[in-house]
């Protein structure tokens, strides 16, 4: 059944996609607010949050997490799992279409691999300013960066470095 509620998401999210495309706007304002889409993969090794505070220097920084759905296990606010996403692609959890709907200066997709709950979260989301991983789908961002997501610290430098030619954050 998740097979196919996959594909079936996956044929939307193309849809949705080449709608976002035409008409999406990328703003030149300073980066205040940093939100984050990762992988319960990567969130498991790397402390997002503090790694970008301490790195980049951004205090109002949101994580959310993606989770394989598990019965037993009660998900808090800032986690989700297909059992989030409808058939049509809408978000179920209030505490996450608060955060996809909060207009953020930047948003971090953290994975590197292609999930179709992930993208779609990062697709849907009001953020400004969008960056992740090339190897994801190139179509999401404004900005890629090469890396894995085990080097954070290369990640968030790399990330720091092209947010201050771009005037987007002081040196």
């Amino acid at each position: 059944m998740l097979a196919i509620k996959k594909a079936f998401l996956k044929k939307k999210f193309v849809k949705l996609l080449v709608d976002k495309e035409n008409t999406r706007v990328v703003s030149d304002k300073e980066i205040v607010s940093v939100g984050v889409i990762a992988s319960q993969k990567i969130s498991n090794f790397i402390q997002i949050e503090e790694e970008i505070k301490k790195t980049l220097g951004f205090e109002n920084v949101k994580v959310v997490t993606f989770l394989d759905y598990d019965k037993k296990n009660h998900h808090a606010q800032f986690y989700f799992s297909d059992k989030d996403v409808d058939w049509s692609g809408a978000f179920q959890q209030t505490a996450l279409r608060d955060f996809l709907n909060e207009p953020l200066d930047l948003l971090i997709g953290y994975f590197n691999t292609n999930n179709v709950f992930l993208e779609m979260a990062v697709l849907k989301s009001k953020a400004t300013f969008k960056v992740g991983f090339s190897e994801v789908n190139q179509q999401l961002y404004d900005m890629e960066i090469a890396e894995i997501p085990s080097k954070i610290d290369n990640f968030l430098n790399e990330l720091k470095k092209y947010l201050v030619i771009l005037k987007k954050m002081k040196n």
